[in-house]
């Protein structure tokens, strides 16, 4: 295979199968949610909104404080996501050759290193926007989850846990996105090492996103005693 051809078939063969893997974790957490740490962490929250709702008087600087962590962490991912966004901007629009190292592996047109650059740009400002969408569940939350008129009602509890939900899951969107952004950097030296960063992230991801034998023994054990409690 000739130098200029590795990106058209390493390229999308990496990216296959990073989209693959999250294929593959979205159908277990929507069938097999306590299989995964993203699942059993929506459930754990839902469990949390019901207890602090319970009495929102006794607990609500309790709600305010933790959701106020998670704007902050929110705040710090967008802010580094646009920060990088803007140098990317930067560099691409004062860059006048294309590149020449001999480092790099792969086609060195000016055409594919814009299309390069343009990719890490967009999978920063995907993450941005997704930092800011979750900024603005949290912010709902913070105040929703503190109303003493919602003492006692399902129904408006559960609005409140589906938009903490929501909010967590466009903050892992975000990470997600500065996940991938590792491979698109390193597709800059290369289609060689973009691939192997790809298939290497992805396995590093399967470990860190389900859940071992232990973890779901605890969950279910710490469900069955939250429904007995209800039950008495």
């Amino acid at each position: 295979m000739e130098e200029n051809q590795l990106d058209s078939v390493l390229v999308p063969l990496g990216l296959a199968i990073f989209v693959g893997y999250h294929l593959w974790l979205l159908f277990s957490i929507i069938r097999n949610p306590t299989t995964t740490v993203i699942g059993i962490n929506s459930q754990t929250r839902h469990k949390w909104v019901f207890c602090l709702m319970a009495d929102p008087l006794k607990n609500g600087v309790l709600a305010v404080q933790t959701i106020r962590n998670n704007i902050m962490a929110s705040t710090l991912l967008a802010t580094t996501a646009i920060t990088l966004s803007s140098l990317i901007s930067v560099y691409v629009s004062n860059k006048s050759s294309s590149p020449s190292s001999k480092l790099i592996y792969g086609n060195k047109s000016t055409v594919m290193s814009s299309i390069k650059f343009f990719a890490i740009l967009l999978c920063f400002l995907m993450a941005f926007l997704c930092n800011v969408q979750s900024i603005r569940y949290y912010a709902h939350v913070s105040f929703l989850a503190t109303v003493p008129a919602s003492q006692g009602r399902r129904d408006a509890i559960e609005y409140v846990a589906r938009n903490l939900n929501r909010g967590s899951f466009f903050w892992s969107l975000g990470l997600r996105a500065f996940y991938l952004s590792f491979p698109l950097f390193l597709w800059v030296f290369g289609p060689i090492p973009m691939f192997v960063c790809c298939f290497i992230m992805s396995f590093v991801l399967y470990f860190l996103d389900t859940t071992t034998t232990f973890t779901r023994d605890l969950h279910s054990h710490s469900i069955k005693q939250e429904a007995i409690v209800e039950d008495l």
